[in-house]
């Protein structure tokens, strides 16, 4: 069984995510930068909870090493992510965003991947199956957002894409620099979940399918790869 940290554990697809892989076995550290929410959603589930707020050095350095002081790591699940929604919870447009907010939205969904990466990597190199599965979304593929027979290509925004095309990317450079860990990104499908004000077409039960498959290959699994619960994607 493994030992895995999940950012944004506290609702949406990272408490389900945490309750699958805490029915199978793994133990889990539930993240969330809300202790309080963070707390009571561990304490539901049987998972450990530890805090950590991604856009800050301190408490993601704090949270790795309180990891560190209870054991070591196997799997690292970057799932903390946000969007700019307006009052009513519409998608802020592309011709609205500022820079303000798209620098917002790469702190959490970028930088917060690079930062929670390189505070954990040193334990996930201890770790005889070392696995970081990033959760991104099918609005990063260019060749979805550029097709017109897409579902995709009628997105209004641009911070949101643009940043999971980022960690895209992130996750790419990441596989190819450490060849003996697993490390994909994943789309789980338009899920209903407060990021997106529950207008999602599917449970988030669905949506945590590939998260958890992901988080469970072994050595001889893929890496540097872009799933959705059907296998592979266009980049």
């Amino acid at each position: 069984m493994a030992t895995v940290l999940i950012t944004g554990a506290n609702k949406g697809l990272g408490y389900e995510t945490t309750r699958r892989l805490l029915a199978a076995g793994d133990t889990v550290y539930a993240g969330a930068r809300d202790a309080v929410r963070g707390r009571q959603a561990a304490d539901q589930l049987g998972a450990r909870f530890v805090p950590i707020d991604v856009t800050d050095d301190a408490s993601v350095a704090a949270a790795a090493e309180s990891v560190a002081a209870a054991g070591g790591l196997d799997v690292l699940i970057n799932n903390a992510g946000i969007e700019m929604r307006k009052p009513d919870n519409s998608v802020v447009t592309t011709a609205e965003l500022t820079a303000e907010g798209m620098r917002k939205v790469f702190e959490t969904n970028v930088f917060g991947v690079v930062r929670v990466t390189h505070a954990f990597l040193p334990l996930l190199q201890k770790s005889a199956t070392p696995v970081i599965v990033n959760v991104s979304s099918g609005l990063a593929s260019l060749h979805h957002i550029t097709d017109p027979s897409q579902p995709a290509y009628l997105f209004p925004g641009l911070d949101y894409p643009a940043s999971k095309l980022a960690v895209n990317m992130i996750t790419v450079q990441y596989a190819k620099a450490f060849p003996n860990f697993r490390v994909n990104s994943v789309e789980p499908g338009f899920t209903k979940t407060d990021l997106n004000g529950n207008t999602g077409a599917q449970t988030v039960e669905q949506g945590a399918e590939i998260i958890v498959r992901m988080a469970k290959i072994g050595p001889d699994g893929p890496t540097g790869g872009y799933f959705d619960r059907n296998g592979p994607i266009p980049w």
